[in-house]
């Protein structure tokens, strides 16, 4: 029988949502072995004055199994 745990972060990116997850997710692999998949379950961005894309943001949960 597996356990398997689901944490919740934060992250961000100049770049693009994609960039935002793959971000969050290389950051909790240096602390979180066996992560299985991710789901995103929000997108923010932030604008300039002109209402151009400035950052992305990503609210996402990861899901690993523990051993």
């Amino acid at each position: 029988m597996s356990v398997a745990k689901v944490i919740e972060l934060n992250a961000a990116s100049e770049k693009s949502m994609e960039d935002a997850v793959q971000r969050g997710l290389n950051k909790a692999a240096e602390s979180v072995k066996n992560i299985k998949g991710a789901w995103v379950n929000e997108v923010k961005v932030v604008t300039d004055e002109s209402g151009n894309i400035t950052e992305w943001r990503v609210n996402m949960k990861v899901n690993f199994i523990v051993k």
